[in-house]
This record gives structure tokens, C-alpha cells and sequence, in this order.
């Protein structure tokens, strides 16, 4: 019997709270329709805009609310909590405060009132509540810095802020913006924003599934130029304070963002799998590649791999070692443009020879007569001193490249033959978010850029925000408070 009506004694307190929280609830409801019907007093009716811009105005304040009371209710034990053990030594300390915090979130202002509590012997305090909640260190918290990192991973940090302030009306300074971008780019490599072999597993499975043969995974391999500043750009300089600004004396330089690129063929689309961007070397390159092989990445066993790239020496020379029963094909476009060049110097004065040539040059690639186009290229007579040079190097350019320009073979396997793949991830990676008038970025926040956008378009963005919440909250643990 007496256990019996413990429970129903607990029944009682536990129904007691919910009608109290509920009530207040209800009170601040009431005080915050108030407040919107008070704003709204006008003499004709309102439009249905200017209703949604009221609301909108106002909605953070209710909603704010709410995440208080809510968390009140949730972690009532823990903000009224009068003892604790020191993390450290396990010293037994009594609480002090409560202190207050107000905190910045998607759904508005957050004000708290947690114990506090301080080790005299270590020498360090901490707010078991705020690790509770997992709350930033900074005011405003990490559903705000996603959101904004989000968009500054696709837009310039000012734009990003103007437009968080658009759509959100709360506010997020640029300067924040940046350091939150630059935190969450900090040590990031090509494992940390590649998916899972098992998320590549899984859409290989997907594109293969019902077909007779095994997809074609390509992999492509290019660079694109950025602009970077050099490091002797960095430093404070007087501003307006004191004195005019001077006109930089530094020169950028554009660098090339070197990147491969791993995607399906499905008919006439293609499936992305994984993009790794990088201003780089071509060893650094190379290594990411190799991580990517090491890493068990490419289901090499389940597909039908092919490399698309130039005629760069090192790009085959990596293939060979890595991926050696990989088809590789020479970029079409590239080779295109090397026959144009010669044709253009050749038969500048005859443009239809010129066009026949071509044609003619390309219909024997197609048909894998490479060996009879390089005969006829050593049999091209010249008396412009650079024709003959540019006939020269397209010579070596086809010897080297002669078992990678069969394009009606590659064709008929449905292997793609140009490198458009990589091209637009160029483009979509390196050029939208880099070049932009006036912008000149250090290699380190330019690699930091590229990283994030890589993991945007990897689908991995969320993990890597994550990993930087999970530090985030480390160096929170050890900073003494």
C-alpha cells in the first residue's frame, strides 16, 4: 500500500509541474498577442503582408520564450543543482549564483540562470549546465553559425550576412561569420569531407541496379586557376583613423586549384560521388589520391573505372601506379584544341583546307588510326618556323598519348571521351565561390574555401560541422573558467 502511494504521490507533483508550465506558457502567449495586436492598430484592416511582416517581426520573441520555458522544464535538475564534484580532483563544491547567460538562436534571445561552481585547489570553475545544453562559447550558437557558414560557403562573408539578415531577421556580422568559417575549415584533408565507402557502396548500387553491366565510375582530373595573395600581405596597416590607406604594394598571382573528381555515368547524367579541390602540388595531388585508394573509397571490383584527363605526364604516371586497370582517354577537347592550333598555323590561308584537315584528323582518332595521323603529321612540310614547332609538339603529344585516343572504342563502351565532369566541378567548386572581382585570397583560406565546398557537394557538410561541434565543446571542457 505505501508504495502505491508513493507513486501516486509522484503522479501528483509530476501533473502539478505540467499544469504550471503549461500555465506559463499560456501567460507569455497571452503577453506577447498583446504586444502584436497593439503593433497592429490601424484604422483599416491589414493586408495579409503586413500581417507576416508583424509576425515576422515579432516571432522570435514567442519563440524564444518557449525554448526557455521548455528548457527550464527539461533541465530543472541541473540549473537549480546546489552541489557537484570538481571534474579534476572530485572535490565536493557547493554552487554559486546563479549566474545569468543570454544566448542567440535560430528561434530567438535565450536568457539562463545557472550554478556555478569553482575548485579553489584547481584553480578552475564550470557551469555544469551550459555542458548540459551543449552551448556554444560563443553568444550566438551553433544552429545560427551552421546556417551562416552554410551560406557563406556559397556566397562573399558580407553578402552571406546581409542575406542571414534577410531571411532570418536576426543578425550575424560578417566578421563573425568569418572566424566561424575559418574555425570549421581549420585541419580538414580528403577523408575528412569524403563520404563513407559504404555511401558510395550504396549509390554505385543504386545506378547499377537493373542494368546487365557494371557502371562506369570516371574519374577526372584537372586544375583551375584562383587568385591568391602573397604572404607578405598579411599585417595591420593605418586606416582611416589616423591616416588615408595606402594602396597595397603586394601583386596577387593566380595559382592553380589542382582537383579530381569521382562520378557515374547514368545515361546522359552523371551521379557525383566525391570532389577533393585543393591550390596544391601535383604530389600533394597524387597523395590525395592515394588516401582515397588506401582508404577503400572506390569500389574498384563493382565498376568500371575510367581516367579522363590531359596530356600531363604525372597524371598518367599516378594512374598507372594507383588504378593500372583503369581505361584512360585522353580529354577530346584538349586534344581538339592541339589539332586546331597546328590547322590554324598550317592553313591559315585557306580556311576550308583548314576545316578539312580537321575533320579528316578526327575521323581517323575516332577510328583508332592514331599511328597513320602521326605519319602524316612527319610528313607535313612547313616554312613558318612556329607551324613546324607546334607540328613537332603535336607529334610527342600523340606518341605519348597514342593507346588513349581510340574515341570510337570509348564510345561504343559508353566511357565518356571529354573531361566536361571535371570542367564543372571547376566551376561549380573553384570559380563560383573564388573568383570574384576584388577578391585575392591566402592559399590557406583559399584550401579552406575549397574544403568546405567540396563537403557541400560530397554531402558531407554535416558531418564536418559536427566533428567542429564535438571540438568546440573539448576546448570548452578545458578552458578554465
Amino acid at each position: 500500500m505505501s508504495y502505491g502511494s508513493v507513486v501516486s504521490l509522484e503522479e501528483a507533483f509530476q501533473g502539478r509541474e505540467e499544469a504550471e508550465f503549461r500555465r506559463r506558457l499560456h501567460a507569455r502567449f497571452d503577453a506577447w498577442l498583446d504586444g502584436l495586436e497593439e503593433e497592429m492598430k490601424e484604422p483599416s484592416p491589414s493586408s495579409l503582408e503586413q500581417v507576416v511582416q508583424a509576425m515576422f517581426g515579432k516571432r522570435q520573441e514567442l519563440t524564444g520564450l518557449i525554448a526557455e520555458e521548455l528548457i527550464k522544464q527539461q533541465h530543472q535538475g541541473t540549473l537549480s543543482q546546489e552541489m557537484a564534484c570538481c571534474p579534476r580532483c572530485g572535490r565536493e563544491l557547493s554552487a554559486r549564483g546563479p549566474h545569468g547567460r543570454t544566448v542567440e538562436t535560430m528561434v530567438g534571445e535565450v536568457s539562463l540562470r545557472r550554478p556555478y561552481f569553482y575548485c579553489s585547489g584547481c584553480r578552475e570553475g564550470f557551469y555544469p549546465g551550459d555542458e548540459a545544453l551543449a552551448l556554444s562559447s560563443r553568444r550566438k550558437q551553433v544552429d545560427m553559425q551552421k546556417a551562416a557558414a552554410s551560406l557563406a560557403v556559397e556566397v562573399p562573408y558580407e553578402t552571406a550576412s546581409a542575406l542571414f539578415g534577410e531571411l532570418t531577421g536576426l543578425s550575424f556580422s560578417d566578421h563573425i561569420v568569418h572566424e566561424v568559417v575559418g574555425e570549421l575549415s581549420e585541419g580538414l584533408t580528403i577523408l575528412s569531407v569524403s563520404p563513407t565507402p559504404e555511401e558510395i557502396a550504396q549509390k554505385v548500387a543504386w545506378v547499377a541496379q537493373g542494368k546487365k553491366w557494371r557502371p562506369i565510375l570516371v574519374l577526372g582530373i584537372d586544375g583551375a586557376d584562383v587568385p591568391t595573395r602573397p604572404e607578405e600581405a598579411k599585417g595591420r596597416r593605418p586606416g582611416r583613423k589616423k591616416k588615408r590607406t595606402k594602396r597595397a604594394r603586394w601583386e596577387g598571382h593566380w595559382r592553380e586549384a589542382k582537383g579530381f573528381r569521382f562520378y557515374l555515368v547514368q545515361g546522359d547524367r552523371i551521379e557525383h560521388l566525391l570532389s577533393w579541390h585543393q591550390v596544391q602540388s601535383d604530389q600533394e595531388l597524387a597523395d590525395a589520391l592515394q588516401k582515397v585508394k588506401e582508404a577503400g573509397l572506390i569500389p574498384e571490383e563493382k565498376v568500371r573505372l575510367c581516367v579522363v584527363g590531359d596530356g600531363a605526364k604525372w597524371i598518367w604516371k599516378q594512374v598507372k601506379v594507383l588504378f593500372p586497370s583503369a581505361v584512360e582517354i585522353l580529354d577530346y577537347y584538349h586534344c581538339s584544341e592541339h589539332l586546331h592550333k597546328v590547322a590554324s598555323l598550317h592553313y591559315g590561308d585557306d580556311p576550308e583546307k583548314e576545316r578539312e584537315w580537321i575533320e579528316a584528323t578526327l575521323a581517323r582518332l575516332f577510328c583508332g588510326e592514331v599511328r597513320n595521323v602521326i605519319w602524316g603529321l612527319q610528313r607535313m612540310k612547313t616554312k613558318e618556323a612556329e607551324a613546324a614547332q607546334e607540328i613537332r609538339k603535336l607529334i610527342g603529344y600523340l606518341t605519348n598519348n597514342q593507346d588513349r585516343v581510340d574515341y570510337g572504342v570509348a564510345r561504343k563502351g559508353g566511357y565518356p571521351i571529354g573531361s566536361g565532369g571535371i570542367e564543372s566541378a571547376n566551376k561549380f567548386i573553384s570559380h563560383v565561390r573564388l573568383k570574384r572581382s576584388g577578391a585575392w585570397w591566402y592559399v590557406e583560406k583559399a584550401n579552406g574555401m575549397l574544403a568546405l565546398r567540396c563537403a557541400k557537394y560530397n554531402g558531407t557538410f554535416h558531418r564536418i560541422f559536427d566533428a567542429y561541434k564535438h571540438k568546440g565543446r573539448q576546448l570548452q571542457k578545458k578552458r578554465p573558467s
